[in-house]
């Protein structure tokens, strides 16, 4: 989805004159934020690769989300009404912008031009994070195995213009996120290289 909005040219013109916004830095691994319900913040990943993630009450780990550059995410986004936390995990080095909703909405200064840009364009924002969670939930209403893995690799393709992708996860985080088992993704894997529907390497995968 095309998107007017350019968050690295704005933070860039943000950071220099409104100091409501932070952008932090976080490594593999670290979490970046949590969802309460007492937070109303949004965030906009600028770099790296981030997972919406859950655990069960046998401590599984349920990957609900994947983010990328310029996807946005938070409680002003998500509202929690269950007994389970959420946490937005980096699973590459991540530069986030943290903004708080309330104080962009409410803001009566009306000379501060980046409240006003910012809450401009949400709207194109938010737009794209609805289509991505669409998409996501059209995936999971699919009970094949087979069905998730082509239907994700399709979406990949269209994305990147490419019938060559890149993983953007493990296989393991991608049968978490499929919310398939390991050992049938990877035998349906194995099926569908047999077939010569696609090839693989490694997080590469070809379709045929």
């Amino acid at each position: 989805m095309r998107r007017n909005f350019d968050p690295e040219n704005f933070i860039k013109k943000m950071q220099a004159h409104c100091n409501l916004c932070e952008v932090k830095e976080f490594q593999a691994d670290e979490v970046i934020t949590t969802f309460l319900l007492r937070r109303n913040q949004f965030c906009i990943l600028l770099e790296g690769e981030a997972q919406l993630i859950t655990y069960d009450s046998e401590g599984n780990k349920k990957i609900l989300y994947y983010y990328k550059k310029n996807d946005l995410f938070g409680e002003a986004l998500f509202k929690v009404y269950m007994n389970k936390e959420l946490f937005v995990l980096a699973k590459k080095k991540c530069r986030v912008l943290f903004y708080p909703y309330d104080t962009a909405e409410n803001c009566t200064n009306t000379s501060c031009i980046y409240h006003i840009e910012i809450l401009r364009n949400l709207p194109d924002l938010i737009l794209h994070s609805i289509a991505e969670q669409n998409f996501r939930m059209i995936l999971l209403t699919y009970k094949g195995v087979r069905d998730k893995l082509l239907t994700y690799f399709n979406y990949l393709s269209i994305e990147n213009s490419s019938k060559t992708i890149e993983l953007p996860f493990s296989l393991t985080d991608l049968a978490d996120y499929l919310m398939i088992e390991r050992t049938a993704m990877m035998r349906e894997l194995k099926r569908l290289q047999d077939e010569k529907i696609i090839k693989k390497n490694k997080s590469k995968i070809v379709l045929l």
